[in-house]
């Protein structure tokens, strides 16, 4: 899957954006969720609704490349993996790391792609972390773990072709023992297309969630002065008591009560 277009100033450009654009995003995960752990204030709020967005953007970009990579491949079955021209522009822009190692530039491409989803996931259980039993939460959680495990992959992908290995290696190309050809191709391609989907339908699920929650959620940081009560099923944590700082162990949230926001303060 190595791709050998030569960068241009644009290509590179794109490329240290790109790369920008996701160091930034998990800069601010590390100082929101930092911020977020004992203080609720309406800046954390906004900064997770922020990151949220952005890993909106990021995966709608994302995920477009693998629809249109296997569009190709059901088309084209035997034939090299093929990359949209805006997505072998950045790969060719990475490249520019180690230009003797052609299939780097691609594996952190995706790479970068996969960690920008999973900051936009973070940012879900970021905001939701005082809404205890929030569904929106409960769905996020599972998409951390679902991306990180995927971004785990791809971390290991980027980082065996980075230490010399002749392709990639990681659950995907079956470790390495598949040779490059229609087999590996297919394997791969079909491989990542059902994470990436099987990811952005579980994140998509959480953003439902949250949308519906949206008011309770921001009565968590006191942001607006008139939301409604909490809906049955969850809570709002107290962030000065340390033992109401995780989800009730009751996921139905039955005899779970409304409790004080910041400040003691009970949304009305």
């Amino acid at each position: 899957m190595a791709h050998h277009q030569a960068a241009s100033v644009i290509d590179i450009a794109g490329a240290s954006l790109l790369l920008l654009w996701a160091m930034a995003m998990w800069a601010a995960v590390a100082v929101l969720a930092y911020a977020n752990r004992r203080t609720v204030r309406p800046w954390i709020f906004r900064g997770s609704a922020a990151v949220i967005i952005l890993g909106i953007v990021g995966q709608l970009g994302h995920i477009q490349e693998h629809v249109a990579q296997t569009g190709y491949w059901v088309m084209h079955s035997g034939q090299q993996p093929w990359m949209t021209p805006w997505g072998d522009g950045l790969a060719a822009g990475f490249a520019g790391a180690d230009p003797g190692k052609p299939s780097l530039g691609m594996e952190i491409l995706h790479l970068i792609g996969n960690f920008i989803f999973l900051a936009g996931i973070a940012g879900v259980m970021i905001i939701t972390r005082h809404a205890l039993g929030s569904r929106a939460r409960r769905w996020a959680r599972m998409g951390v773990w679902m991306q990180g495990i995927h971004g785990l992959e791809h971390l290991a992908l980027t980082l065996s072709v980075a230490l010399g290995a002749s392709q990639a290696i990681g659950l995907s190309t079956w470790f390495g023992v598949l040779e490059p050809g229609p087999g590996l191709w297919t394997y791969r391609i079909w491989w990542h297309f059902l994470a990436n989907v099987l990811g952005s339908v579980i994140f998509a699920v959480a953003l439902v969630h949250l949308w519906r929650e949206r008011r309770h959620v921001a009565a968590t940081f006191d942001v607006g002065s008139h939301a409604p009560a909490s809906p049955s099923g969850w809570r709002l944590a107290d962030p000065s008591d340390p033992s109401d700082q995780s989800d009730p162990s009751d996921p139905s949230g039955r005899g779970a009560t409304v409790g004080a926001g910041a400040g003691g303060r009970t949304p009305a």
